[in-house]
């Protein structure tokens, strides 16, 4: 059973991070280079409502995990415990009300005709995208730092 719970523990982080990385190195960079930047927006805008499911439930799983192997061992990581927690409440501010404000105001630039309204529209889209990006870095370095205690992780021998 403890193995189980090990191995979906560090499922969900693998997948969570992996998911994270392979969409900022990969994915974004390569839809922009090809798409026009109107429909590369679209792509990615049909892609992160699944990219923030991913996020929550591997988050919820890696936390679920983590509980109950520390119940099981009798051992606390509280670091490590803490850094899931941060993670999965940032994901799911990020995805819950960052990024739907940010498809919100999208819709609203493609549908304004006045100019100044416009432009204070992209500056608002710009200020959630930048937001949106610096958060997905703490969370990706406190899942790094998360998967590096994991792999330091000395379990006993049975």
């Amino acid at each position: 059973m403890i193995t189980i719970l090990r191995f979906l523990h560090l499922l969900s982080l693998v997948v969570w991070i992996g998911g994270m990385v392979f969409l900022v190195v990969i994915g974004a960079p390569s839809i922009f280079k090809v798409l026009p930047r109107e429909s590369a927006g679209d792509v990615l805008g049909d892609i992160f409502p699944k990219y923030w499911i991913m996020g929550y439930i591997c988050g919820g799983s890696a936390l679920a995990t983590i509980m109950l192997l520390s119940f099981k061992e009798r051992l606390y990581p509280w670091g490590k415990i803490g850094l899931i927690v941060l993670m999965t409440a940032l994901t799911l501010y990020l995805g819950l009300a960052v990024a739907s404000k940010a498809r919100e105001v999208r819709l609203q630039i493609r549908s304004v005709e006045d100019t100044v309204r416009k432009e204070a529209l992209k500056k608002e889209f710009k200020y959630l995208h930048m937001k949106s990006v610096a958060l997905q870095v703490v969370i990706l370095i406190c899942g790094l730092i998360v998967i590096f205690l994991t792999a330091n992780y000395k379990a006993p021998i049975y």
